[in-house]
């Protein structure tokens, strides 16, 4: 008597049982179903198209050798695949497909979605049982274009936003990385460009989440046996916005599933945006697959902002406090925090609550008093071997060659500001500081001493010079 495909299919799932790991069998094999089996070949009803991408790509050999156990050499497996279960049309619209194990000659297929099967998703972002039929994008509405200071630091990665937010999915920029280091502006801009979409294109499916929040909504859907309608979700996006990517690594269940829902958006021509602590050839613990497909598109840093920028950023969110601050604060400020904008701004509202907590203006002074758990540097020295390297650092001439014999105009210029500027902020005496400089004797000083004088006296553009070194001291 020959077998039913029940009994095949359960004659096949007791060998891959014994051959996989039971949690990974209870996912992905005990939701299969035998439907029929026609001579050789045997047909199984997996509940999507992602059961059936992720069973190629994943069990296509232990299920060629299982069927070809159970049913010979010349045993072929096909798949019966739903799309969606929860159609009012009565009856689930399946397709059937054929397991790239049978042959060569078999190719994967493209499977058409039904427009009925957005109606009825789950959003993971909103408490279960209540319909929503607006996603959510997820953004926070500060982080604009508008808010978002442009400079040599991050010019290329704004650009880029731009095209993206103008083109999504229509551009080489696809994906789009941005990476960079903490505090830098890498959630700010990847919001700016989801907002600007659905600013001029409000039909638009956007979605921002974290790769920690994403992983987590996986293993709820994995517990509450729910992972179709969360991968068909966000495969039913336009643009993806995937925060700090680096924390996929060790993630191996998770890196696969988005690899296919990235794969999915890509060939869809959706847009994808990632942002990452670091450039994707250094991200550790992540499949080379899911690398190779975040290089596809442009990876664009963000780097410290100079101090222009720093100082650009301070304004603007002043402007949009509605508060002035004296400009020689704004400078202190921007001139100590100098890599972390997340600090910068952070420092500017202690500034603020501890002036309105003290009833006092804002000037230098408490700047300097109520920033000390910020700027590293306020207690720093004034000492001549620090004057020294901010003299020559300004002038861009090498510290040793101060202190050398050389007679070349640029180094006896540095080093006589140097001198001059060590008798007027330290409490050195002549002979030491003309000891400091080269061993020379105290009439080198004082002649110094007396040429910067006569200089800034005279002479316009060296006056500027002195002027914006004493501004760099006054910050220290």
């Amino acid at each position: 008597m020959e077998k039913t495909c029940t009994e095949v299919w359960k004659d096949c799932l007791q060998i891959i049982k014994d051959n996989i790991p039971t949690q990974s069998f209870k996912t992905w094999f005990e939701p299969i179903s035998a439907l029929k089996l026609e001579g050789k070949v045997l047909t199984i009803q997996v509940p999507s198209l992602f059961f059936y991408e992720w069973l190629e790509e994943h069990y296509v050999g232990l299920l060629r050798k299982t069927v070809k156990k159970q049913l010979g050499d010349e045993g072929r497996l096909e798949y019966n695949i739903v799309v969606d279960k929860s159609s009012n049309s009565g009856s689930p619209y399946t397709t059937n497909m054929p397991s790239n194990g049978n042959g060569a000659e078999a190719k994967r297929q493209s499977m058409p979605i039904p427009v009925s099967i957005n109606k009825d998703i789950k959003n993971p972002f909103i408490i279960p049982g209540l319909k929503k039929l607006n996603v959510d994008p997820q953004l926070n509405s500060n982080y604009t274009f508008e808010n978002y200071i442009e400079g040599d630091c991050n010019r290329l990665a704004r650009s880029a936003g731009y095209a993206v937010a103008a083109k999504p999915g229509g551009t080489s920029f696809n994906p789009l990385m941005i990476y960079g280091g903490v505090g830098l502006g890498k959630t700010h801009l990847a919001q700016a460009i989801g907002n600007e979409i659905k600013r001029n294109m409000p039909d638009k499916l956007v979605i921002y989440v974290s790769c920690e929040k994403f992983c987590q909504q996986f293993v709820d859907s994995l517990k509450n046996n729910t992972i179709n309608d969360f991968v068909n979700f966000y495969q039913a996006m336009d643009v993806i916005i995937m925060d700090d990517v680096h924390n996929f690594a060790g993630k191996e269940k998770t890196q696969d599933i988005f690899f296919h829902i990235f794969n999915h958006l890509h060939q869809s021509g959706k847009q994808v945006i990632l942002s990452s602590d670091k450039a994707p050839k250094d991200l550790a613990g992540l499949e080379e697959r899911l690398l190779s497909r975040f290089k596809w598109g442009l990876s664009a840093d963000l780097q410290v902002p100079d101090l222009e920028t720093r100082i650009a950023i301070l304004r603007k969110k002043m402007y949009a406090d509605g508060i002035e601050l004296p400009a020689e604060v704004v400078e202190y400020v921007a001139h100590n925090i100098d890599n972390n904008v997340r600090e910068l701004e952070g420092a500017m509202v202690s500034l603020l609550a501890q002036s309105t907590l003290n009833k006092k203006d804002i000037d230098l002074a408490l700047a300097k008093q109520m920033l000390k758990n910020f700027i590293k540097n306020t207690s720093k020295e004034i000492s001549m071997e620090y004057i020294q390297k901010l003299v020559c650092e300004y002038f861009e001439v090498p510290v040793d060659m101060v202190k050398s014999q050389t007679r070349k105009r640029e180094i006896v210029q540095a080093r006589q500001i140097s001198m001059y500027l060590s008798k007027s902020h330290t409490k050195s005496s002549l002979k030491t500081i003309g000891a400091f400089f080269g061993g020379r004797d105290h009439s080198t000083v004082i002649y110094a001493c007396q040429t910067v004088e006569d200089l800034i006296d005279t002479d316009k553009k060296f006056k500027g010079y002195v002027h914006d070194i004493q501004k760099k001291l006054k910050m220290s």
